[in-house]
């Protein structure tokens, strides 16, 4: 073989070696994507978990195993029919919220991750919800979906995850429980709207019954009131009548026949008076004229101003002019002076 040949075969050697070597290098690189982490094996056996970046790993020796997600995943947990403590039989949907900690123990610790996690789920959310009544199914929820996060929490931490939380979608009673749970809502309803206004009725019968018993408080108390006043003024007229019989005897014991005329007076008014309110008297005849009740008045006038002039003794009496005044009919015997009125 000649220089030249051994030259070429060298040259074909050596690009043959830098070939090999740069499948090799493309071949030991492994790029992880972020929210992933990738379990390196080598010939079989964990070795490492490659973090997201760039990472080199032996070729032919080396190989990725598991290509984990650590990002918070949903699994939805499939519709179930469920009896309750008290045989009652409901339908039940939820979700699980999980998150992937650990990527070697998710991937070497159970054989299938998802399916483990939505069949635990399930046979706890059976569990749970068969030791509670249908109304605490009902009424419970955040009770239900706390009891299931802690079992399912602690049964999967020897996997790497970590159960961030579990949430019932749907509880569907059957059709009969649900109408009958209608009614009764109907029932309890309508016996608190009752119970509400037969309490607003008694309220307002009681204030109505308060208004009436103070209403007739007062009406009592304007009446004892107006009595009151009514006996204050009789008595007040009483001791005037007594005061001016005392003056009124005064004068005629003193000898004055003026003071009878107050008599006669007083008593022909008050029968005047009786004529003007009887209903049945349309007109009133007078058998003597108003000229005589006129001097009679005018005697009663001369019996006060003598009286108080009598009463007043700083000041002696003063003078008087007869008047006289002409009257077209005869007086009784029983007025004296009375064709003659002096003030």
């Amino acid at each position: 073989m000649t220089v030249s040949s051994r030259r070429v075969v060298a040259g074909l050697i050596r690009f043959a070696l830098v070939i090999l070597a740069i499948v090799f290098v493309f071949a030991g690189v492994t790029v992880v994507r972020q929210g992933y982490r990738y379990t390196i094996e080598r010939f079989g056996r964990f070795t490492h978990v490659a973090q997201p970046g760039f990472n080199f790993i032996i070729p032919f020796f080396d190989r990725v195993g598991r290509k984990i997600n650590v990002m918070e995943q949903v699994l939805d947990i499939p519709g179930q029919e469920i009896i309750t403590k008290d045989n009652a039989m409901v339908a039940v949907d939820g979700v699980v919220f999980f998150q992937v900690l650990d990527a070697a123990k998710a991937a070497y610790e159970v054989s299938d991750l998802y399916s483990a996690i939505i069949n635990l789920a399930t046979t706890n959310l059976r569990t749970v919800m068969g030791s509670l009544d249908l109304d605490e199914t009902l009424s419970k929820r955040d009770e239900i979906n706390a009891k299931l996060l802690i079992v399912v929490d602690e049964a999967t931490e020897a996997w790497g995850v970590k159960i961030t939380r579990v949430e019932l979608k749907d509880i569907r009673p059957p059709r009969d429980i649900v109408d009958a749970m209608t009614r009764q809502m109907k029932a309890e309803r309508e016996k608190r709207a009752a119970i509400l206004e037969s309490e607003g009725m008694r309220a307002s019968e009681i204030l109505r019954a308060e208004g009436e018993k103070q209403a007739k408080i007062l009406q009592a108390e304007g009446l004892r009131e107006a009595a009151f006043r009514e006996a204050e003024a009789r008595e007040r007229g009483a001791e005037a009548e007594a005061k001016a019989t005392t003056l009124v005897s005064d004068a005629i014991s003193g000898g004055n026949p003026q003071a009878i005329n107050y008599f006669v007076a007083q008593k022909y008014v008050e029968a005047v008076s009786e004529f003007a309110r009887s209903p049945n008297a349309k007109t009133i005849l007078f058998p003597i004229e108003a000229t005589q009740l006129i001097g009679t008045l005018g005697g009663i006038g001369e019996l006060a101003r003598e009286v108080m002039s009598s009463e007043g003794r700083s000041k002696p009496p003063s003078p008087s002019k007869p008047r006289t005044v002409a009257t077209r009919g005869s007086l009784p015997p029983s007025v004296p002076g009375a064709p003659r009125i002096e003030e």
